[in-house]
């Protein structure tokens, strides 16, 4: 079966990325949209551990480790880029400057339901991090994400399982099969891979799926 790849998947994101916007990128999967923005499109980027105006990943041996984001990874800084106090990033997290947050996700729920940060597996380590404040507090959350898991099981379900990250904050799915947008309880798919039909797509989907193909 024919699939976006990670670079792919990153471009497209970027695509939908309005000029001037404000935008956390997520630990993992995420973190490949600053590589792929548009060229002539200012998009400030910001990290929940203090880093605002990120660029794109820095060349091999050229690394700063005392320059990351949130997961670790060495970072550009851009041209009036800076860093600062956890507690002020948590601050714009929390008050609504962000415009759009990028997410990976474990499930997501047809009503735009998030579940990030937990499978509920016996003793794992709870750490939901800044990922709750980010799912709320952006102006626009979208999830980036693999569509099946390694067991074959669809991500989009109709009731996530898992513990939440947020309620209701997904807007839009970018998978390495499809983009889909939620609104009103219903998930429609908007794009698709090459060699992938509308009915493949639904045969592997628990939930009910609107053709919104052009």
């Amino acid at each position: 079966m024919n699939k976006w790849g990670r670079a792919e998947m990153a471009a497209r994101v970027a695509q939908d990325i309005p000029d001037g916007a404000v935008v956390n990128l997520g630990i993992g999967l995420p973190t490949l949209v600053a590589n792929h923005l548009p060229p002539g499109r200012e998009i400030v980027l910001h990290s929940e551990n203090g880093v605002i105006g990120i660029g794109p990943a820095p060349a091999a041996g050229e690394e700063d480790y005392d320059l990351i984001n949130a997961g670790k990874q060495p970072v550009t800084l851009l041209p009036g880029g800076c860093f600062f106090h956890h507690a002020d990033s948590f601050a714009m997290m929390r008050g609504g400057h962000l415009d759009v947050c990028v997410l990976g996700a474990f499930q997501v729920a047809v009503n735009g339901d998030l579940a990030n940060w937990h499978t509920g597996a016996p003793d794992a380590i709870p750490a939901v991090g800044g990922a709750m404040d980010l799912a709320i507090g952006a102006k626009k959350t979208y999830v980036m994400m693999e569509y099946l898991t390694k067991a074959g099981d669809p991500k989009l379900v109709d009731a996530c399982s898992y513990p939440l990250t947020g309620v209701g904050c997904v807007s839009r799915i970018y998978s390495d099969l499809a983009v889909i947008d939620l609104a009103e309880g219903r998930a429609s798919v908007i794009e698709i891979v090459d060699g992938l039909t509308f009915d493949a797509l639904q045969a592997m989907t628990r939930v009910p799926l609107h053709n919104s193909l052009k």
